[in-house]
């Protein structure tokens, strides 16, 4: 049974799968099948990409995780006692059949009384930016685990989990083919990386005309454009500040890199607005996922004052853009009626990022965080905003 019962359905926008270690190797075809293996380090199990060990997720065969819930404390107070990240995870567990599979994990929902999630895996955040030489490449083990997800978990599981395939687009024939794909066997939404696409002539911006026919195609069919935290690339910037050439690593602390943490959101963002995709295709759906809101209110001020200063740049005003087209999923610490404010309740979301240790262990708990805002709006937050996107 659920800790509590409420008079609306939820509808978790930032749910998570553990891939198991045939996720991104069961479907290569067998001329790329030395691009991604599990090799043995000590007593630990690493992915390689390529050849190159990656730490960007140190266990990547999820066969034991953090406890879901293990850093709320974390985000509630901080950190005054200065404790490790692994004291901060505390004790791990071995992974459940409800993080593998949809069917227990339909059963866990509802002990947790979640009525319906967008089921985002874990592994792909990291594989874009390690193969951004080799645009064929990252189509091809994009497509590997896509039809992995769909073997395993199907894009739409009894219309309550809805599974998110990856669309990657630097070659945009390739992307239109992939999302093409994913459409016709059930996806209601996609994700795509934040960050600049890699290409061969080097990285542009998603929302330049050259990617106008794979947008066009996606406002044809209707899905959910989800921007999730991945690893957008920006380490090479911290690189330069910090004198060395090292791998992003989202569970090592460090300062200087978590004060510009949100800086590929805003970038992504501030691309859809400024380089007009968001105008061309007005009715274009976009949620950000998983990367707070912190970021918002001061986006919304410089984009306000840039368009008073050359509003020839734009073809609307980009503040109006940004409040009819971006959906927002903060952190459950965050003031949400104050974000209601700034861009609209309807533009809310409610995300417990569960399993993940920095989400939430009680996931009907986020309903706490809410106390500003009536029941209606608390409605629209948990559960009628998604709804809304997602069964249009």
């Amino acid at each position: 049974m659920p800790s509590r019962a409420l008079a609306y359905p939820l509808f978790d926008a930032d749910n998570h799968l553990y891939e198991t270690q045939e996720a991104l190797t069961k479907y290569l075809p067998k001329e790329y099948e030395g691009a991604i293996q599990y090799v043995n380090v000590g007593d630990r199990t690493k992915i390689a990409i390529r050849g190159q060990i990656s730490e960007y997720i140190p266990n990547p065969t999820f066969e034991v995780v953090a406890r879901p819930g293990a850093m709320e404390e974390y985000f509630r107070i901080g950190n005054p006692g200065g404790k490790t990240r692994r004291e901060i995870f505390g004790e791990p567990m071995r992974s459940i059949p409800a993080f593998r599979e949809p069917a227990p994990r339909l059963q866990l929902m509802d002990e947790l009384g979640i009525q319906r999630s967008l089921m985002f895996p874990t592994l792909a955040s990291l594989i874009e930016e390690r193969m951004k030489d080799d645009p064929e490449l990252i189509h091809v083990v994009v497509h590997s685990l896509n039809q992995w997800l769909h073997d395993t978990w199907g894009f739409t599981y009894k219309d309550r989990i809805f599974t998110v395939p990856v669309i990657t687009l630097p070659i945009v024939d390739k992307a239109i083919e992939e999302l093409n794909w994913v459409v016709e066997r059930g996806a209601r939404a996609i994700l795509i990386r934040p960050a600049p696409v890699p290409g061969f002539g080097g990285t542009r911006s998603f929302a330049l005309p050259e990617f106008d026919p794979f947008w066009k195609r996606v406002v044809e069919t209707g899905v959910l454009v989800a921007f999730h935290s991945s690893d957008s690339g920006y380490s090479n910037y911290a690189n330069d500040w910090e004198g060395r050439r090292r791998e992003f690593l989202p569970f090592k602390p460090n300062a200087f890199r978590q004060v510009n943490e949100w800086r590929p959101i805003e970038d992504a963002v501030s691309s859809l607005i400024c380089h007009g995709a968001l105008s061309r295709f007005p009715e274009l759906k976009v949620a950000v996922i998983e990367n707070g809101a912190s970021w918002v209110e001061p986006l919304l001020s410089r984009l306000a004052d840039v368009h008073k200063k050359m509003p020839h740049e734009f073809r609307e005003n980009p503040v109006d853009v940004f409040k009819r087209h971006i959906h927002i999923s903060p952190f459950w610490e965050e003031d949400m009626a104050e974000l209601g404010n700034l861009i609209g309740i309807e533009r809310v979301l409610f995300g417990s990022d569960y399993p993940h240790p920095e989400g939430l262990a009680d996931p009907v708990t986020y309903v706490d965080h809410l106390p500003k805002l009536s029941e209606e709006d608390k409605a629209k937050v948990m559960g009628g905003n998604l709804a809304r996107l997602i069964d249009a």
